[in-house]
């Protein structure tokens, strides 16, 4: 049984891999997770390039991801994550441009944030605000109702206002 590549399925990969694994880690938080995450994603999905092809390979890529997060996420464990090297702390910025540094800085600190998100808050909002999606798509993704997104993105973004307060008073 030879394992011919299907039409196309190279050329979205290398096309669209950038910014499907910017949406990964921004779900796991995690630079490895977030390749491993993608890299499953694309795997599940080439079985079915004939079909998904011609519509919105994207969008199929994307809601297989959001699938294997979510169970990922009920398996994994979640204790202490070990670190070669403690942040040091930001100092403000006099003004200005924001340097190459201050938005990696606003990354990172996105980033943090998000991960004190339940699952189902983050998922909506990485969908809604990161990647710009409609109401209607995130629940298409996800496979929930518009209400449910609605109340998830409101609670998630409260939340994510809460913590980027408290960590800017430090």
């Amino acid at each position: 049984m030879s394992l011919a590549e299907p039409d196309g399925f190279r050329e979205f990969v290398v096309a669209r891999s950038p910014r499907l694994v910017h949406t990964a880690y921004l779900l796991t938080g995690d630079t490895h997770l977030a390749r491993d995450l993608v890299q499953a994603a694309l795997a599940r999905t080439w079985p079915h390039w004939g079909r998904v092809r011609d519509g919105n390979p994207e969008a199929y890529v994307r809601t297989v991801m959001m699938r294997l997060n979510a169970s990922w996420w009920r398996r994994r464990w979640r204790g202490e994550v070990p670190t070669d090297v403690l942040p040091e702390p930001g100092a403000a910025a006099g003004g200005g441009m924001p340097s190459p540094t201050d938005a990696l800085d606003d990354r990172l600190t996105l980033a943090s944030a998000l991960a004190t998100l339940p699952p189902g808050q983050r998922r909506v909002v990485v969908l809604r605000y990161v990647e710009d999606l409609s109401v209607e798509s995130v629940a298409e993704i996800l496979g929930c109702s518009e209400g449910t997104v609605k109340s998830q993105a409101a609670r998630g973004l409260a939340k994510l206002r809460e913590v980027l307060t408290r960590d800017g008073d430090r």
